[in-house]
C-alpha cells in the first residue's frame, strides 16, 4: 500500500475545474490553503491525507486511520479469507475497509496488530533500517536455560535464506516462559529461533511495537492510537 503523493499544481488539475497553468495564479490571488496554511508554491507536496482548500470548498476530506488490535487466536492477518475469519472482522470503523495490515501474525499467533491507510507510516514501521524491536511472550514444550540467551544474542544460521539472524535479547520469566525482543520478521522466525533447540512454541504473543504496546488493551478489541502513538515511530 503507497500514499499517493503529488505537487500542487497536479492535484488541483485533477481534483478542480481549473488546469495546471491556473494553479499559479489561484496561488497569487491566495485563493488555495493546504492544512490551514496558504499555498506557497505549484510545486507543494500533498499527499492523499493533505487538506487541499481552494476557494472555501476541501478538495480532499480522506483522513489517515492508525489502530491497534489486541488479535485473538484464530483469525487471519488478512483483510479477506474465503474460509476463515480476518482480523478486519473484529473491527468497528466507518474506514475499515480502506485499511492494510503492519505486520502480520500467524493464524493461531495472539497480540498486537497495527492497521492504517497510511502507506508511508506502513512502510517506516516496516523498514529493517528503523529497527523497531517486537516484544512476544513464549510459552514452550521444554524447560528454558541460560544457552538459549547467549544463542539467541548471536544470531541462529537459517540455511534456507543463508542467513543469520540479528542479535534478539530473550529474557526467561520461568521454565517454560520468556520474553523476545527482536527487531527482524523473518518467516516464522520465532518458532525457528526455538526450533534450533527442538523446543516447540506453544504459545505466542506479540505485547509492542516500538514504543506502541498493547497497554490492557483486551483479546478482540481495538482502539484507534494517540498522535503520541504514531509521532513515536
Amino acid at each position: 500500500m503507497t500514499s499517493k503523493t503529488s505537487r500542487l499544481d497536479r492535484f488541483i488539475s485533477q481534483n478542480s475545474v481549473y488546469s495546471l497553468s491556473d494553479t499559479r495564479r489561484l496561488l497569487a490571488q491566495q485563493r488555495i490553503f493546504v492544512d490551514g496554511h496558504l499555498a506557497y508554491s505549484i510545486q507543494q507536496q500533498v499527499t492523499q491525507f493533505t487538506h487541499v482548500v481552494l476557494d472555501g470548498n476541501c478538495l480532499n476530506d480522506s483522513t489517515a486511520v492508525y489502530m491497534m488490535l489486541n488479535k485473538p487466536k484464530g483469525f487471519v492477518s488478512a483483510t479477506t479469507d474465503p474460509k476463515h475469519p480476518t482480523v478486519l472482522d473484529l473491527i468497528q470503523h466507518p474506514q475499515k475497509n480502506e485499511l492494510h495490515i503492519v505486520g502480520r501474525l500467524d493464524f493461531n499467533t495472539t497480540g498486537l496488530v497495527l492497521l492504517t491507510n497510511d502507506g508511508a507510516w506502513s512502510r517506516k514501521i516496516s523498514l529493517p533500517e528503523t529497527k523497531l524491536a517486537k516484544i512476544y511472550e513464549v510459552t514452550l514444550s521444554k524447560p528454558l536455560n541460560d544457552e538459549y540467551i547467549e544463542v539467541f544474542r548471536e544470531g541462529i544460521y537459517f540455511s534456507y535464506e543463508n542467513i543469520t539472524t540479528q542479535p534478539a535479547y530473550l529474557e526467561i520469566l520461568s521454565e517454560y516462559q520468556a520474553r523476545l525482543s527482536l527487531i527482524e520478521g523473518k518467516y516464522h522466525q520465532v518458532k525457528r529461533m526455538f526450533g534450533f533447540f527442538q523446543n516447540e512454541v506453544l504459545t505466542l504473543h506479540r505485547t509492542a511495537v516500538g514504543p506502541i504496546s498493547l497497554d490492557g488493551l483486551e483479546v478482540g478489541h481495538s482502539r484507534l492510537l494517540t498522535k503520541q502513538n504514531i509521532e513515536g515511530q
